[in-house]
């Protein structure tokens, strides 16, 4: 890699875009990228000195040494076929951050849900004990207001995504896997099996002498635990942690508060102390477990990660407070599996609120997969309200599927108390109408759901004089 080098980006408003493309500036390389619309990280790349483009056209990839793409370019996007016509080499995504992860010491983050939160976790306490780390994470660190940076450290912080195979890049030095599902089955044939066994190639590839750390309360991870023995990691390369089931590291004592949890760590039955966390929910007790496994490999005392870990305060999208006002609390959530769902509500609950629980489904083919066990996962709300599902450019509409037929479902299986509203502005109009004292409204969605939280944050805010 030559600092020297023109790196161009397609698509680099996107959060793995833009965190790429900002760690590359912070290297010395000259960046530029292309973007549909001005994208807020696009703009902060352009105040660090890259130059931006808004809409693509081929005469932008000219001067460049390399272009990079993400999954959801078409392949006939006209950059990326005027590269091709310039014999400009062309890296997706996950290639150009394999060439960053696999030259340093490589922490990747894999799993179903908690890569984002774990990251952002690992980040922050490696940046607070001065180890300086490069990382590269898919939500902004609410603490470091940044979802990127170039550390000088050894260290390379970055989240690894099984969604379409391109975690399979990567050789790190430590790899988690945070829990398995079976989500984007579109990319693997329809075939559970066929996510599962890559998950165990992703394990495979770790560095040798580097460290592999599992949750085994996770039934698919506690199955795969015979191969990954067997395989080239071997039973000292595996570092277990779990809440109920046996491991090497166990979450105990856990105490679930209002935005808060904390629990006691033992390894191999020994107590290594407490750790208080300001974000809440047993969800991320797990994302904590991680974390702390990874910090402690690095070198860094137990005393002085739950020093770090304390403060910080969650990834935007994640769990993230818009507002309190009048006593409504608005919350914004990235949840967009079943799995997600429960455990964001039900870390709501803590706070002892009056739940209304506002879900935007996103893409046909997982509604279609997962639409049984989306009906379940709303129980523990108060209220619920499903919007149309948010589907990205380019998928196509499944017959049947849709959200008049999750409410039905949802209905049967979980919760009577819950209406169909299409449009996030029509659901923004009905939360400023209907929000009360004691109610707790989140929205949950990988979508642009969040709008209609922020607006009904803002609604309140100027309703009160704040």
């Amino acid at each position: 890699m030559n600092t020297a080098e023109h790196v161009h980006f397609i698509g680099i408003g996107g959060y793995g875009m833009s965190a790429i493309a900002r760690v590359m500036l912070e290297m010395g390389y000259k960046v530029s990228g292309s973007d549909v619309a001005r994208q807020e990280l696009a703009e902060k790349l352009a105040a660090k000195g890259a130059h931006i483009y808004i809409g693509h056209e081929p005469e932008h990839v000219k001067g460049a040494d390399l272009v990079v793409y993400s999954t959801a370019l078409s392949r006939d996007n006209v950059e990326r076929r005027a590269a091709e016509e310039l014999n400009i080499p062309i890296l997706h995504r996950a290639q150009m951050l394999s060439r960053l992860m696999n030259n340093g010491k490589g922490v990747a983050v894999a799993g179903a849900h908690g890569k984002t939160t774990t990251s952002s976790m690992i980040a922050l306490v490696m940046e607070t004990c001065k180890l300086d780390p490069t990382f590269i994470i898919g939500g902004e660190i609410v603490n470091v207001g940044t979802n990127a940076k170039a550390g000088k450290g050894d260290y390379v912080v970055a989240e690894a995504d099984e969604s379409d195979g391109s975690f399979l890049q990567y050789h790190p030095a430590i790899a988690i896997v945070t829990n398995i599902e079976p989500d984007h089955l579109e990319n693997y044939d329809g075939d559970f099996g066929k996510l599962k066994s890559a998950y165990v190639q992703f394990l495979s590839q770790v560095k040798a002498g580097g460290k592999a750390i599992i949750c085994t309360d996770d039934n698919d991870i506690q199955d795969l635990l015979p191969q990954l023995q067997a395989g080239p990691l071997g039973s000292s390369g595996l570092l277990t942690y779990a809440i109920d089931g046996e491991a090497v590291y166990k979450a105990e004592d856990i105490v679930l508060g209002d935005r808060q949890v904390s629990f006691v760590v033992t390894h191999l039955g020994e107590t290594l102390g407490r750790i208080k966390l300001s974000v809440p929910g047993r969800h991320n007790v797990y994302n904590a477990m991680a974390t702390v496994i990874t910090c402690l490999e690095a070198g860094i005392s137990f005393d002085a990660i739950a020093a770090a870990i304390v403060d910080f305060r969650g990834a935007k999208r994640r769990f993230q407070v818009l507002g309190e006002i009048n006593d409504i609390l608005v919350i914004d959530d990235y949840a967009h599996h079943p799995t997600e769902i429960q455990a964001t509500i039900s870390a709501a609950k803590a706070t002892g609120k009056r739940i209304v629980a506002v879900f935007q489904p996103q893409r046909y083919t997982r509604t279609y997969f997962l639409f049984e066990q989306f009906s379940k996962a709303f129980s523990e709300a108060d209220e619920v309200i499903i919007t149309d599902i948010y589907s990205p450019a380019g998928e196509q509409q499944i017959e049947g599927v849709n959200s008049k037929k999750l409410v039905e479902l949802i209905i049967k299986n979980s919760n009577k108390n819950t209406t169909y509203i299409p449009t996030k502005e029509e659901v923004q109009d009905t939360l400023i109408a209907k929000a009360a004292p004691g109610d707790l409204v989140i929205t949950m969605g990988a979508g642009d759901i969040w709008k209609a939280a922020d607006g009904l944050a803002k609604s309140l805010r100027a309703k009160h004089g704040l």
